[in-house]
Formats: C-alpha cells, structure tokens, sequence
C-alpha cells in the first residue's frame, strides 16, 4: 500500500522532516507549556493545599471518600503502579461547578482510581458544557 511522503516541519524557517504532529523533533511543544499552575487556578499556594491536604487526612482517617479504600501503605510506593500513590486531595464538588476553593466541606481525600474516574466524568461534563455555549451562539 502507498504511502505519503515525508513532510516539513511546520515551522517557517525550519527545512528537517516532520517527525511528530507535523513538527520536527526540535520544535516540538513543551508539553503543559501555558497552562495555569494550582495557585493560578484555585488562588491556593502549595503551603496552603499541603496543610489542607494534613487536615483532611486527620479528619478522614486518610480513606477515600468515595470507595473508603484505607491509605496505602507508604513503603510499597511503587512508581509504575498507581494503586501504590497517596490518596489524591479532591475537591467535592468541582470549583468549575461552584464547589468552595478552601472549604473543609468540599474537600476530601479519593485513591487514584476513584480521582481518575472523577476527572473523567468531569472533564466530559466541561466539554458538554463548552461545547454547548458555543453550539449556542
């Protein structure tokens, strides 16, 4: 079966061969390049999230909110497996959705699958919403 020849990178001055997404391999996107950190999305700094992050794990015995998975044990961390990872810091109800920044109320610990599942679910409600604002215009 044919196929395409090679082509150019897409930027204007560069004459080497596409490699990825129409780029050569030295002008590829810095990946998260752009994008807020979490004190620019949430008005959190990292010292304030890691103390919110303590004070729901004493409150919570460090169980996820949602399956009530016990906190995983932190000498099997195993980096190639997520199951191994600290529960993840989540906020409740989404502040996309109106959910409180800082509230203890909105805030509670998820296991990695619980969060994954969630973020999911939430990113494909912002799309839906996204998409229909701007079906709407």
């Amino acid at each position: 079966m044919p196929y395409a020849p090679p082509s150019r990178c897409t930027d204007p001055e560069c004459h080497e061969f596409a490699t990825t997404r129409g780029r050569c391999d030295d002008h590829q996107p810095i990946p998260w390049e752009g994008r807020d950190d979490k004190a620019a999305r949430y008005g959190i700094t990292s010292g304030e999230w890691r103390t919110l992050k303590r004070r729901v794990t004493q409150r919570d015995n460090g169980c996820c909110y949602m399956c009530g998975a016990p906190p995983p044990d932190p000498y099997a961390y195993d980096e190639d497996d997520r199951a191994t990872w600290p529960h993840e810091l989540d906020h409740i109800v989404p502040v996309s959705e109106g959910g409180a920044r800082r509230s203890l109320d909105n805030l509670g610990l998820a296991c990695t699958t619980c969060h994954d599942e969630k973020s999911k679910l939430e990113s494909t409600r912002a799309n839906q919403r996204r998409r229909s604002r701007l079906s709407g215009r």
